[in-house]
């Protein structure tokens, strides 16, 4: 009868810990007793996207073998399932399980890899010749046009130095990921940023659904916050407008009172939610206790992380900041909230002046909502003189959508005389 033998399990394994699990690329090695392996490991241990990085050699009389687990040659199974390795012990019979990592060893050719140099081309030019023989035998004017368009040039290089050298001390500063991340987010598209929108809904209210918004579970956490916001005298309510803070909010707040019972709880818990999303608005790097002054529960505070801010590494932490497309993201949203407790209309002027944001980026941001937009005309008033709330431009969802076309500036043709 076959002797049985037991699984055991090791401990906590740190990454340094990992069984490194060999394949070759160009096949099978026959005496891999000789060869000699070496592991490196990445100098730095702060930075969580480095500190695991590892690099394998394989060496032997004729051939040197060299692997990594990142960059282009790695391999995606390490990313996408875990590996562990079983080394039994045939005298306690007990199997003891490491986890580990797999390598693709590749051959490395000496000379191989070294760039060589190539030769100079010394000839000339097309624009070189042409240059020679402009000075030899130009006329003023030609030679006048030459002189000029070489110190344009020697300039254009000047300047491209400065900015190369300007590029370098931000990047050094701020970190070359959150520069890569701010240029790829600044070319995605507005779209990406707006709630889930159902163009086909025979009600405007599902059209942008209020459970895309706020879930049932966050509207639940809300009650504390709405209650203390329904609270609010109206002497606090003009406090707050004469600080101009939050006026969206305190519209709100003001016109919930003709509204019934259950409205109200809506509108008072939705005012709290969105004084929230306008003072994420205001910042630039966010801290971890944001919206604990206010009461935010845990369960809101982390939906505002995850979906309002991009997270970064610097100086050895992760830290969240705001960028110009949350803040887009952030008046689409605060804009379909406004549209839920306003009857489907909104206050644009209110808006962007809460949010700090251009009349014109609000304006396109309702473009691409596709919205309706209303400007009531100016009234003067001979008393009163010019009403200021005339003025303010409103947002109204209004089925069927509209569907704007992109305004191309064309260019002013030149005056012929």
């Amino acid at each position: 009868m076959a002797a049985s033998c037991s699984f055991v399990r090791c401990g906590d394994e740190k990454d340094s810990d990992k069984v490194a699990i060999v394949r070759f690329s160009n096949g099978s090695v026959k005496n891999a007793d000789r060869l000699d392996f070496t592991m490196y490991k990445n100098t730095d241990e702060i930075n969580p996207r480095k500190k695991h990085r590892r690099i394998l050699v394989a060496e032997s009389e004729r051939l040197s073998y060299v692997g990594s687990n990142f960059g282009e040659a790695s391999l995606k199974c390490n990313n996408l399932c875990k590996y562990y390795v079983g080394v039994l012990n045939k005298k306690t019979m007990q199997m003891e399980v490491h986890s580990a990592q797999v390598f693709n060893l590749c051959p490395i050719i000496p000379g191989e890899t070294v760039e060589t140099t190539k030769a100079q081309d010394t000839s000339l030019s097309y624009r070189d010749k042409v240059d020679s023989l402009v000075e030899a035998f130009g006329t003023s004017k030609q030679k006048r046009s030459l002189n000029s368009r070489r110190l344009n040039q020697v300039c254009s290089e000047t300047l491209h130095h400065a900015v190369a050298k300007a590029a370098d001390t931000v990047i050094e500063q701020k970190g070359l990921e959150a520069l890569q991340q701010e240029v790829a987010e600044s070319q995605e598209e507005l779209a990406l940023h707006l709630p889930p929108c159902y163009a086909d809904a025979d009600t405007p209210e599902n059209v942008y659904l209020f459970e895309d918004l706020l879930s049932p579970a966050e509207f639940e956490a809300l009650e504390e916050g709405g209650a203390k916001m329904a609270a609010l005298t109206p002497e606090e309510l003009q406090k707050m407008r004469d600080d101009r803070q939050c006026l969206c909010a305190v519209n709100i707040l003001e016109n919930m009172q003709t509204a019934g019972e259950e409205m109200r709880d809506k509108m008072s818990r939705c005012a709290y939610y969105l004084s929230l999303l306008l003072k994420l608005a205001q910042q630039k790097y966010v801290a971890r206790k944001f919206g604990k002054e206010q009461g935010c529960p845990r369960i809101i505070q982390s939906k505002l992380f995850r979906n309002f801010t991009v997270e970064t590494f610097n100086n050895g932490r992760v830290q969240n900041f705001v960028t110009s497309s949350m803040h887009s993201k952030l008046a689409a949203y605060c804009l379909a909230l406004l549209l839920h407790v306003g009857h489907m209309t909104a206050d644009l002027t209110l808006l962007h002046r809460d949010l700090g944001i251009t009349e014109a980026r609000m304006i396109e941001v309702a473009k691409s909502m596709r919205l309706t937009l209303i400007r009531p005309p100016r009234v003067q008033d001979p008393e009163a003189g010019l009403q200021d709330t005339n003025a303010h431009k409103q947002a109204a969802l209004v089925l069927p959508l509209v569907s704007y076309e992109q305004f191309r500036d064309r260019p002013k043709r030149r005056k012929m005389r």
